[in-house]
């Protein structure tokens, strides 16, 4: 027997036997905003404790947030509480019951009571302030109510997920969303897809240029239209006149270009888009001159002071304002640092610039680029000096020494063959010697006269784009990171390369060995091309692998993009018979390619397959090593591309 009763809320505690112990501080929060609005809707069910005191076995969130509300003072200690009171021994039962039998409210259903709220004349503010919720989470779901009803139908049907209904949002045209939706196909539907076809004319807040100009608010206060996205991060959405947004990057890179020409560059150009060729330009570097006595003085100290700030922060010895102190030092010091280094007239007169947008989408100013035409000149002119240098030469030669090409040959052989024996003695120099090769070949393979001609050493570096042979290089983890890589050496090697084997010899050997990787790795090449007749150099780059424990799942995710739509059905079907038996994989072979695909990524997520391509091979003459179960299945099924 149960019977309803009304019971003073300080006499009522959480029960032991209820089931459900732990709550979110936010759901707590959120109730406690709807019951002070509304009351307490659903009765609470308690049992009979000893000094006339209740145990609540089902309603322990109702009865959190009741006390946070007595807390405040927003109710009183003694309100009353409605409560069904149940015997004792079916309290776990009962609480059980509530918690598992339950079922959640469908989203779609919650969008359109909100908007039921809103359409009867609660304001946001007022139906945030009753559900206990921010009046964005509002503006979110009265906005995916008004989508498209078929789509709205589409997602309580379950055919259409949550990010994607969210991605429609951008626009209240229906007859679009529909459109947009119908001629997507099935294994490319995702939000973001959604949003650039929906804004195929508009420029998305990420664009490089939005974020050069200070984003989207400043082209807002310009004048530009904006299309919000309620589902972005702060700040998203796309601009809507991508002339004005034009006319504001082109106005802060001609800014810049401007102060670029007062160096005395023979040429500045600016563009919003890198060009393509900006690597195979010839190049100068700046020179490094010495500091007036003043400004050597002045760096000196304030170095010193940058030793004594780190070493405080270092120590958490630090007052109040030192982290602003060190930066503050440290914007002085660069400023000095520049003065070392200067551009020669000669080059400034042969060479330019080029302002551009780089990858971090900040403005780059792009140095001592040289032009064909200027650099074919600049070597004619070479020549000529050089021809009248030999002229010079050979006049003061035939009064000394004259030797013959054979004798000369002879005499450099004997001299290589000493530099051989007394490197391989040295291995300190010979380690400078190598990084030193290698680098000039690497890093500095843009510069003029480079590759080759500065180093005695004849190593061979050969570097393998590998942007090419990837279906998808922007979304590659690897890449991102290797670009990472060359951008923090970049700014730490000197730009000149007749400087490296100077600031090489001043390195550290840890350093040293540090720079050989990084430079050994550029000629890693594991990339097997049709016809290719490397296996044994593919061997071993998984023996390579072995040896660095790489993981590859820090570095790949089998998904229907990255694999699955670039291989045929029965490949498909196999894999997912592999990882999940044949009977799960049964229905792909009557599928369309796209939903095939789409179906084996949900498949074996979160299983750690990958393509046998992609893994590291394991060690085949491990003793004792039982071969894999990734080994037996590599060969097992078709690998055809569809």
């Amino acid at each position: 027997m149960s019977n309803i009763i009304a019971i003073a809320l300080n006499k009522l505690d959480a029960d032991p036997k209820n089931v459900r112990k732990t709550y979110t501080k936010e759901s707590i929060e959120s109730l406690s905003a709807s019951i002070l609005a509304n009351g307490v809707i659903q009765n609470l069910v308690v049992r009979k404790a000893s000094k006339g005191r209740y145990l609540v076995t089902a309603g322990g969130r109702r009865l959190a947030a009741l006390n946070l509300l007595a807390e405040r003072g927003e109710i009183t200690a003694d309100y009353a509480v409605n409560v069904i009171v149940r015997e004792a021994g079916d309290a776990t039962e009962l609480s059980l019951t509530e918690n598992v039998m339950r079922e959640a409210m469908h989203p779609a259903d919650q969008f359109e009571a909100f908007r039921a709220l809103f359409n009867e004349g609660k304001s946001i503010k007022d139906i945030a302030a009753r559900f206990g919720t921010t009046e964005i989470i509002v503006n979110r779901r009265l906005a995916l109510a008004k989508v498209s009803p078929v789509l709205f139908a589409a997602f309580r049907a379950e055919d259409m997920t949550f990010e994607q209904l969210a991605a429609f949002t951008i626009t209240d045209d229906h007859a679009r969303q529909e459109e947009v939706w119908n001629a997507l196909p099935s294994w490319d539907r995702s939000a973001n897809t959604i949003k650039r076809r929906l804004a195929v004319d508009e420029v998305p807040a990420s664009d490089k240029r939005l974020a050069l100009i200070g984003g989207l608010e400043v082209y807002e206060a310009a004048g530009g239209p904006v299309r919000r996205d309620l589902f972005a991060e702060q700040g998203g959405g796309f601009a809507c006149d991508s002339g004005l947004l034009e006319k504001l990057v082109a106005e802060k890179l001609e800014v810049e270009a401007e102060a670029v020409k007062a160096e005395g560059w023979k040429w500045v150009e600016w563009c919003a888009q890198q060009p393509d060729n900006i690597y195979q330009m010839a190049r100068v570097y700046p020179q490094r001159v010495d500091l007036s006595d003043e400004d050597q003085a002045k760096l000196d100290a304030l170095t010193e002071r940058y030793d004594e700030l780190a070493a405080q922060i270092d120590a958490d010895q630090e007052d109040e304002g030192a982290e602003a102190a060190l930066s503050a030092v440290e914007q002085e010091i660069a400023v000095l640092q520049k003065r070392e280094e200067a551009y020669r007239s000669e080059d400034l007169a042969m060479a330019g610039a080029i302002v551009t947008i780089d990858h971090w989408r900040k403005l780059s100013v792009l140095r001592g680029l040289v032009r064909d035409e200027d650099k074919k000149k600049a070597e004619a002119t070479e020549g000529k000096q050089g021809g009248a240098t030999e002229e010079a030469d050979g006049a003061s030669k035939s009064t000394g020494l004259t030797h013959s090409a054979a004798l000369i040959e002879d005499l450099t052989a004997q001299k290589t063959a000493a530099l051989r024996v007394e490197l391989a003695n040295n291995p300190d120099i010979a380690l400078v010697a190598v990084v030193h090769a290698i680098l000039l070949k690497v890093q500095y393979r843009t510069a003029w006269g480079i590759p080759g001609h500065q180093s005695a050493l004849e190593i061979s570096v050969t570097h393998e784009v590998l942007d090419g042979s990837m279906k998808r290089p922007a979304e590659n983890k690897a890449l991102e990171a290797w670009g990472s890589l060359e951008e923090n050496y970049g700014h730490r090697l000197p730009g000149d390369p007749a400087d490296l084997w100077e600031w090489l010899m001043d390195q550290s050997q840890s350093e040293l060995l540090q720079l050989l990787a990084y430079a050994a790795a550029h000629s890693v090449n594991a990339v097997e091309k049709k016809f290719s007749s490397r296996s044994q150099a593919l061997a071993h780059a998984d023996q390579m692998g072995r040896a660095l424990n790489v993981d590859m799942h820090d570095w790949f995710e089998t998904t229907a993009e990255s694999y699955f739509s670039h291989v045929n059905r029965p490949t498909i079907q196999a894999v997912v018979a592999e990882v999940r038996g044949e009977d799960f994989a049964a229905g792909v072979g009557n599928m369309k390619k796209g939903e095939a695909a789409e179906y084996a990524a949900k498949s074996i997520k979160d299983s750690g397959w990958l393509p046998p391509h992609v893994r590291i091979a394991s060690d085949p003459d491990a003793e004792g090593e039982a071969e894999t179960s990734e080994d037996k299945n590599e060969h097992s099924f078709p690998m055809a591309a569809e």
